[in-house]
């Protein structure tokens, strides 16, 4: 009796809390990784080797063919034609910063979250660099639901002078 008068208790204050967090979204992963030429980041599944090829391409940048930002996001209750992920990176190159932004329709396809992926290849590659900064939002429609960056997005100066906006490629 006591475990069941428990339960109703702890569910009590859980819902609530539940409720409350029931709309919106949230960017909740964001994985910045090299590609080879065949457009791998890992040689097998397993996370270990992904890891291990990562660190392998970071230290050989000749075989390195593209960059790919994979984000996980999590979303309830959206207006689904509104919400869009943008993500903004910065490369560094030489003595020049070159800032990207890339934006693409958020699609629901899963229950616990969704992963999405944003990729810089070719000539915009080799024009990019080395990247130094990044920064992931989910918006609906005008209004900002979540962002995640790295922690050198706020040290970075934008290479855009204030005002004016920055370069806008649109994926998928």
């Amino acid at each position: 009796m006591r475990r069941l008068a428990a339960s109703f208790l702890l569910l009590g204050f859980l819902l609530p809390a539940a409720a409350v967090l029931g709309a919106g979204g949230k960017v909740c992963k964001v994985l910045p990784q090299f590609l080879d030429n065949k457009g791998r980041n890992s040689l097998s599944p397993s996370l270990y080797e992904r890891d291990a090829y990562q660190h392998y391409l970071r230290a050989r940048p000749g075989l390195r063919r593209s960059l790919r930002l994979q984000v996980l996001y999590k979303a309830r209750d959206l207006n689904w034609e509104q919400a869009r992920l943008r993500a903004e990176l910065r490369g560094l190159r030489t003595n020049s910063l070159e800032t990207v932004s890339l934006e693409q329709p958020v699609k629901k396809s899963g229950w616990f979250g969704n992963w999405a992926h944003f990729d810089i290849t070719g000539d915009a590659y080799e024009k990019f660099g080395e990247l130094a900064a990044w920064r992931v939002t989910l918006w609906e429609g005008d209004r900002q639901l979540s962002e995640q960056e790295s922690f050198l997005w706020s040290g970075v100066p934008s290479s855009s002078p204030p005002g004016s906006q920055a370069p806008t490629a649109v994926t998928r």
